[in-house]
């Protein structure tokens, strides 16, 4: 650990892996722009180095202080770091200059590969690996871009090839009417398109490459954190969930083995961020590969044994990485990462910090930047709890003041926010138990309202928080199909269905989703609802509907519950509070009638 490591790039993601070195004692250097940038802040060594992570010269005069360069952001001039990892020879204002030969991670050749986004992909598919298709445009006209959308079809992304991040460079053409715009806003850069993809989730997946060679078997060259789900929000990460919702245990092997294919198949050691879609079939694409720690995985630094940063330095270094290392730090470990943004004041971001300090669980992370311009990356909080329903209803103050704090950005309300992070408690309210539902209840017709009240009413006492939507399976089909398939990306968890007389919709609505689906048969004018019953129960095969006694959402309710209890420990406990409750006003009356005797016995007591 005497070596030491030089950083393209001081912001956030270099002042966390500086916080990692510190526990190690490793000497890290870092080049960039000023003496106070967030990396330099916690590091008060005088060797960094002053000037741009572009500046050829500047990079040299890293080089010749370090052993090993690596980056903080892929927007570097990687003919320097070709140069500096060969110790090739160059010319320089007419003077030779003699490269000083220092090992690059990850290789230059990743680093270029990566920052065209259509080479990037153009890797990815001769290596083997799905993403969505890809096409070059060569000319920047609307007959070219016309053509193009005859080929790949509407919509389809626009993209530039280089420079672009957070959605910077990016353009949705949703139709020919489109095409115009789109070409103004990314005129002059190196464009590709991109078909859509109709994903369900984006995921993220963190994989740490511990070997150089680019053609090494990936079981041996890399190793996989947990697999997280991201939300973004005008294309910059808001939420990062982890582990992923509603995502199945085979799903997430199939995209730890994914990402882990995929890094295997770049040249240098180190950390790679891997982002991903997962479609409505089940299939997983790669969308894009950071050749660095991302945002996407700072929650492995309070959810796992070792973070990120701890990882990649040990990559660079060929430290021992023990690959349990990588995994939650128990198997009850839920985490919740939240982006903090510049807002309409200089300090709207402190106040969400401020409100963060009050929630059990949180951890604080505030990058010492400058200026919060709108919309800029000012810190982040990662909520642990031993489930996500937990760590969600902890969140809950704080999303509604993110949420407010962007209005203000956008609408110039600053005074508001104010009065809002001095007043708002945290509480389950109306409103919080539907600002994120995990269980959708759903309904033929608005006359099966009554029959659902009593079971809406338990789910109001259990404080699990749930929707309540009309889907009718006769007279709004595609809205029912739609319900269904977005449920599970939406973080609904158990979904219960009521209806009458033919009683369709829980069967259709479970066979188009994977989450549980719970039946409630409601009593018609005809038959005592033995039809609803029948038809609800009578399934086929690979199709499982549970189904409750007619009228009985108050079961239904439970049901959900239970299901929920047996990964959540807080449903769990108010559950068992619940049923302790009802078995103790059984005993109550048991007792009194015992003491009144039958015939003395009053039911309205």
């Amino acid at each position: 650990m005497d070596r030491t490591i030089g950083v393209l790039g001081g912001g956030q993601l270099g002042r966390m892996l500086q916080e990692a070195a510190n526990r190690l004692n490793v000497n890290l250097i870092t080049l960039d722009n000023g003496p106070d940038t967030p990396s330099k802040q916690i590091n008060a060594r005088s060797s960094h180095v002053n000037g741009s992570f572009t500046d050829p010269k500047a990079i040299r005069n890293l080089a010749e202080k370090c052993d090993i360069l690596t980056i903080e952001i892929e927007h570097v001039d990687t003919d320097v770091l070709e140069d500096l990892s060969t110790g090739t020879e160059t010319r320089d204002d007419w003077r030779l200059i003699r490269s000083t030969k220092v090992e690059v991670q990850p290789s230059w050749r990743t680093i270029r590969v990566i920052q065209d986004k259509y080479d990037q992909k153009e890797h990815l598919i001769k290596h083997g690996i799905p993403t969505p298709r890809s096409v070059p445009l060569s000319n920047h006209s609307i007959g070219d871009m016309k053509h193009l959308g005859e080929d790949i079809g509407y919509p389809f992304m626009l993209k530039s090839r280089t420079g672009a991040y957070d959605g910077r460079g990016n353009y949705a053409v949703k139709n020919i009417s489109y095409i115009q715009a789109a070409l103004d806003t990314l005129r002059d850069r190196p464009l590709y398109a991109e078909a859509w993809a109709p994903f369900e989730l984006e995921l993220a997946v963190m994989v740490v490459k511990v070997e150089d060679d680019a053609a090494a078997d990936w079981q041996q060259a890399t190793m996989a954190f947990p697999v997280a789900e991201t939300i973004h929000e005008e294309s910059i990460c808001k939420l990062v969930y982890a582990p992923a919702r509603n995502v199945s245990a085979s799903t997430q092997r199939e995209a730890q083995v994914l990402a882990r294919r995929a890094v295997a198949g770049f040249w240098g050691k180190g950390v790679f961020g891997v982002e991903m879609f997962l479609l409505s079939n089940g299939e997983l694409l790669i969308n894009e590969i950071a050749p660095r720690p991302h945002n996407s995985g700072h929650y492995t630094i309070e959810a796992c044994l070792l973070s990120q940063y701890d990882v990649h330095l040990r990559a660079l270094l060929g430290l021992p990485i023990p690959e349990e290392s990588l995994q939650f730090i128990n198997r009850d470990t839920y985490s919740i990462m939240l982006n903090i943004l510049g807002g309409a004041q200089s300090d709207s971001h402190l106040q969400v910090a401020q409100q963060a300090l009050s929630i059990v669980g949180a951890s604080i992370h505030l990058y010492g930047k400058g200026e919060a311009r709108p919309g800029r990356k000012m810190g982040h909080i990662t909520i642990l709890a031993s489930s996500m329903h937990e760590a969600q209803t902890r969140l809950e103050s704080l999303i509604n003041l993110v949420d407010q704090t962007q209005a203000a950005r956008e609408q110039g309300l600053s005074d508001r926010i104010q009065a809002s992070a001095n007043s708002h408690k945290p509480a389950l309210s109306e409103a919080t138990l539907a600002a994120s539902p995990i269980v959708a209840v759903t309904m033929g017709s608005d006359s099966d309202r009554t029959v659902l009240s009593p079971g809406i009413g338990l789910l109001r006492e259990l404080k699990i928080p749930f929707s309540v939507t009309i889907t009718s399976a006769h007279r709004t089909p595609e809205r029912m199909f739609q319900f269904a398939k977005v449920s599970a990306s939406q973080g609904i968890r158990v979904i219960i269905a009521a209806a009458g007389g033919a009683a369709h919709l829980p069967g259709m609505v479970a066979a188009n989703t994977w989450l549980p689906v719970i039946g409630v048969p409601v009593k018609g004018s005809s038959l005592d609802g033995m039809d609803s019953l029948l038809s609800i129960v009578q399934m086929p095969k690979g199709c499982p509907v549970a189904t409750v006694s007619i009228n009985n959402s108050v079961n239904a309710a439970q049901l959900a519950a239970r299901i929920l209890a047996t990964s959540d420990v807080t449903v769990r406990k108010r559950l068992e509070e619940h049923l302790a409750n009802q078995t103790a006003s059984v005993l109550k009356k048991a007792e009194r009638m015992s003491e009144e005797g039958f015939d003395a016995y009053d039911l309205d007591q």
